[in-house]
């Protein structure tokens, strides 16, 4: 399996795309989330990917940097299904909250001669806390992070008999994640910001945590592997190389920190 981040940053980047990503394994491809607009549609064609070709997205919330992309997506779907020029179905796992507004959103903007797709080949799924779905062809498992903001949820993937990916959403770790972040094999957590720049950015202000925040979490769940995402970009040439300083101070294990479009072999 491999990951390609479509985007890295939070979400009043410029320097780089709101974060989202896709998982992909045996030519099938898992988007989550959009970023916020249609952008993704750029990303996912400088990413290598023919937007036909994902078939399985996953919106963790309703916060514009996160669903404006999967209404575009909608669009697409649902456009290129009317002009018979999509094969097959398609399917959008989100919570209800998320899945109301997508719905809303499509009946609203978009012709009804589109949207009667929704429904009978473009399908809207309603997940919650703990509901295990079969995504890429391996259990996954959705849960709420019990967010303060808004109602987000994050899931973890079995890889396979032993080794997990969890995505924690774009909020520090609760935990009430712990049956799902400990011991992954991969964690994705959000790093607003550098610690030593907490004044600067008001990390905590914001429902967000710092690099130091979260490599101390990730080597306390003792997880092999931590990917760092939804940044700031005010200094995005040298990001890796200051949040990887800071965050090896704090966490024994593998720490990356992508670019928009780079891949991770999983």
């Amino acid at each position: 399996m491999k990951l390609t981040m479509l985007g890295t940053g939070n979400a009043m980047v410029t320097e780089c795309y709101n974060t989202c990503f896709v998982l992909s394994e045996n030519n099938r491809h898992f988007l989550v989330d959009g970023g916020g607009g249609n952008t993704l549609l750029r990303q996912l064609k400088y990413g290598g990917f023919d937007w036909k070709d994902i078939r399985e997205i996953f919106v963790t919330h309703k916060h514009v940097d996160h669903i404006m992309g999967i209404i575009w997506m909608i669009r697409m779907i649902c456009q290129h299904m009317n002009q018979d020029q999509y094969e097959g179905e398609a399917v959008i796992y989100a919570h209800e909250e998320v899945i109301q507004i997508l719905s809303s959103m499509a009946s609203m903007l978009f012709k009804s001669s589109e949207t009667r797709f929704i429904g009978t080949r473009l399908h809207f799924i309603s997940v919650t806390d703990g509901e295990e779905r079969t995504v890429l062809g391996h259990k996954t498992v959705f849960f709420d992070i019990q967010s303060t903001k808004a109602k987000q949820y994050g899931f973890t993937m079995y890889l396979n008999q032993t080794d997990k990916l969890t995505c924690c959403g774009d909020e520090p770790y609760k935990d009430v994640e712990e049956p799902y972040a400990k011991g992954s094999k991969w964690l994705m957590h959000e790093a607003f910001c550098l610690f030593s720049q907490a004044e600067r950015f008001r990390p905590y202000e914001k429902h967000h945590s710092t690099v130091k925040d979260a490599c101390l979490l990730a080597d306390q769940l003792q997880v092999k592997n931590l990917i760092l995402y939804h940044t700031e970009d005010k200094n995005i040439e040298n990001r890796r190389e200051l949040y990887l300083e800071e965050g090896r101070q704090y966490y024994t294990g593998n720490l990356y920190i992508p670019n928009d479009l780079e891949i991770l072999e999983l």
